[in-house]
């Protein structure tokens, strides 16, 4: 694979303003959000059938943040998703209990569970008023199904079956090679996941900590079901995770060896590993499903390279524990698709790119820590065994599960900005006298200038600026009286008086116009 620059005279034409390398729920995201913006797109997937048996349920079932909810809800999507509307815990197990019902499990942390009777949502009401949720959970099939319907309604072309093996960038523009095809775009972003092409053929630095375990998801037939308990386990030697009849999780420290030997799994190498690990002698008699994956941890030291971007697992990979990974890339397509947009229609400050990358590295730097921290207090040694008891103590207090649940929901997650203090953060989705809600102005992705006091200054400056401008009265204010919002809902000046127009012109100034006011 080859990345130099190429002559300008040997390029193909332009056809897209964007080509996505991954047909998952990030690229899907990122191309609803071009998209959106009325930018051109392509996805090259290499997968001809997207449904795979892993994406369903149970195995397929994962967590959705805080974030990702307000990003989904914002763009009308977060109707569309029906799993958590039917079921409130697809992992738990049926039981006979007399009485009131036993609290419900929110989450985990290393395998301890916290619940939701012992979370203090009240700590988190000064960021959250109106939220449409802290977390939920849906299938990876399902919301890869939801984010297909829209891409298409938007135009998006997806080309199945075609992976990108190669690129060339020039300074107008990216040609990239997908098989016996060429296509050439303004700009190219790797999607693809762990192994990410984009990434490798794009020469960007792929830093972290290597493996300490092998983790399997599988599915079997026993002939002794009854002597493996369901739920989570954690042993003298690992930790296994029974979430449904037969439906296995199962962590064996071997530093990753058998996940990068690329031996096949056999019914014979699952039966010798859950009989390790449980210290049972079960027996299997039927292996239907089996995948393996590491607790390796990396991130690229770079997200852009000339005309070429990351996003998702492409950027960054480390263990699905608390089931982090697909939170974070979907939150890398919401903040990096308006930026992008901007620059293709000439709209962006010369900055502007550049924000993705300090935005957004560190809060996948942080998941990283989170993972890794995991780990450390799950292997099966003295030490670590002393920490997660210890650790077991503190989530079973109040504001320790408050703590851990805000961390893995995305509570707190914000871009630090000058200014006001919530400058930086999610708009809350203010409910208006009128009956009105603040996501439903957000669905066509603009900007936005709130104003709750209808201030005859702040209304002329929109309109010059050519900015959404929404006033009214509404409940629960959080005290401030207007707000400029950025496309992702994130609110980059905030005024507890408006007469506050200098502070305004600074930030309008860095975010749309190009100037580097606010960095000085």
């Amino acid at each position: 694979m080859n990345t130099t620059l190429e002559n300008r005279e040997s390029a193909p034409p332009v056809n897209y303003d964007v080509i996505i390398s991954g047909g998952g729920p990030v690229g899907l995201f990122l191309a609803c959000e071009l998209a959106l913006a009325k930018c051109s797109v392509l996805i090259l997937e290499k997968s001809e059938d997207p449904h795979s048996p892993l994406k369903q349920f149970p195995f397929g079932i994962r967590g959705l943040s805080a974030p990702t909810i307000e990003a989904l809800y914002r763009r009308g999507l977060l109707e569309e998703l029906e799993l958590h509307k039917r079921v409130k815990n697809p992992h738990a197990m049926p039981a006979v209990t007399q009485g009131p019902p036993p609290p419900r499990q929110a989450g985990h942390f290393a395998g301890i569970s916290f619940y939701e009777n012992n979370i203090d949502t009240a700590q988190w009401q000064h960021v959250l008023p109106g939220s449409p949720g802290t977390h939920l959970l849906t299938e990876m099939r399902e919301l890869e199904t939801v984010l297909t319907r829209r891409v298409l309604a938007l135009g998006v072309e997806i080309r199945r079956g075609q992976a990108v093996t190669g690129f060339r960038q020039t300074a107008g523009g990216v040609t990239v090679q997908a098989g016996d095809q060429s296509f050439r775009s303004k700009w190219l972003v790797g999607c693809d996941g762990s192994r990410s092409v984009v990434r490798k053929a794009g020469g960007f630095d792929f830093a972290g900590t290597e493996p300490e375990f092998t983790g399997y998801s599988v599915q079997v037939d026993m002939a002794d079901p009854e002597k493996l308990r369901p739920g989570r386990n954690l042993t003298p030697t690992g930790l296994y995770l029974q979430s449904q009849p037969g439906y296995f999780g199962i962590q064996d420290f071997d530093g990753g060896t058998f996940h990068q030997s690329g031996q096949p799994i056999t019914l014979a190498h699952v039966q010798s590993v859950l009989r390790r690990i449980s210290g049972t002698d079960v027996t299997l008699t039927a292996l239907h499903m089996a995948t393996t994956w590491t607790d390796r941890a990396r991130q690229a030291t770079a997200y852009r390279n000339g005309r070429v971007l990351l996003a998702g697992d492409a950027a960054h990979i480390h263990s699905p524990l608390g089931g982090q990974g697909l939170n974070l890339g979907l939150g890398d397509a919401m903040n990096l698709g308006w930026k992008l947009a901007a620059a293709i229609q000439g709209r962006a400050p010369e900055g502007l790119l550049d924000t993705y990358y300090t935005e957004r590295h560190p809060i996948g730097a942080q998941v990283l820590e989170w993972s890794r921290a995991q780990v450390a207090i799950m292997k099966p040694e003295r030490g670590a065994r002393a920490m997660y008891a210890i650790m077991q103590d503190l989530v079973n207090t109040r504001d320790g599960a408050t703590y851990i649940a805000g961390r893995i929901w995305g509570v707190f997650t914000h871009y630090p900005m000058e200014g006001h203090p919530l400058a930086g953060h999610s708009v809350p989705d203010f409910a208006f006298e009128d009956g009105a809600r603040m996501g439903a102005f957000m669905r066509d992705g603009q900007w936005i200038l709130l104003d709750f006091d209808e201030n005859a200054a702040l209304k002329t400056w929109a309109q010059d600026e050519g900015i959404r401008y929404i006033t009214g009265p509404a409940e629960d204010r959080l005290g401030i009286s207007a707000a400029l919002i950025r496309p992702d809902g994130i609110m980059v000046w905030v005024a507890d008086s408006t007469q506050d127009m200098s502070g305004l012109r600074l930030a309008a100034a860095y975010w749309l116009a190009g100037t580097e006011l606010l960095a000085q």
